[in-house]
């Protein structure tokens, strides 16, 4: 791997935002030193290092912390131009077009997953499968409109931007699929997403890096989901949510 100074990232194993920085720091062929944290006894210089949210990841570049997962991976895309292929699009339509649909995965799918560990009522986690499942729906578009309807990967012929920043996903996905018993990604429903996980999934850098599923389903996060679902089929619950009628 390429020499790039002192590189640290703080992180915990079962987080999809630390796999994306990993992700990134594979793909570029960046060496660092990883620092597993525990997060109910944060350490030092995470606390210092991310002061405003105190969460992992954090990079740590020659002394310089870079706090939240998606402005760490531009940021090694950036400091690290010259090192690997790269991240985003030369061409600025491109490269916009890029970003929205990443703003979009943020807003619309991440932010929905995130809310489904707090859930407290059947109706409550229906309606995050609900928003999730539409979330997908949309980022089918956005996946041929980033490939040029032919590519592979969001970022058309190779990894990009957005293939990170979902990719760092998938291994959830997959296990909220399992524990809620929803189909979050369905091949008959978008084929060119549920292809593109496949073809994700089967990456070197994501093989070396991505969690195994039945770990993720053996953690608090995932038992507190399953605790939620196991009452009820979520899969009828959000068909309800789904049909007005």
């Amino acid at each position: 791997m390429a020499g790039n100074g002192e590189l640290m990232l703080l992180g915990m194993w079962a987080s999809p935002f630390v796999t994306r920085a990993k992700l990134a720091l594979q793909i570029k062929g960046l060496s660092y030193e990883y620092v597993e944290e525990d997060l109910g006894n944060k350490s030092e210089l995470l606390l210092s290092s991310n002061p405003v949210h105190k969460a992992v990841p954090v990079l740590i570049h020659d002394g310089k912390p870079v706090c939240e997962s998606s402005v760490v991976v531009q940021y090694i895309d950036k400091a690290f131009a010259g090192a690997g292929p790269s991240l985003h699009p030369v061409d600025p339509y491109e490269r916009a077009v890029a970003r929205f649909w990443a703003a979009y995965l943020e807003d619309k799918l991440v932010a929905p997953w995130m809310q489904l560990f707090r859930v407290k009522t059947d109706e409550e986690g229906a309606e995050v499968m609900r928003q999730m499942i539409v979330a997908a729906d949309a980022l089918e578009g956005g996946l041929k409109e980033c490939s040029g309807g032919e590519g592979p990967f969001f970022g058309a012929e190779s990894v990009g931007y957005v293939d990170v920043l979902l990719g760092g996903m998938v291994s959830w996905l997959k296990a909220t699929e399992v524990v809620s018993g929803a189909k979050i990604i369905d091949a008959a429903r978008t084929p060119l997403l549920a292809a593109w996980m496949e073809r994700f999934w089967e990456l070197d850098a994501a093989r070396a890096l991505l969690q195994d599923v039945s770990a993720l389903v053996g953690t608090e996060y995932a038992r507190a989901v399953q605790a939620r679902f196991c009452r009820r089929s979520s899969k009828q619950l959000v068909v309800e949510h789904l049909d007005p009628a």
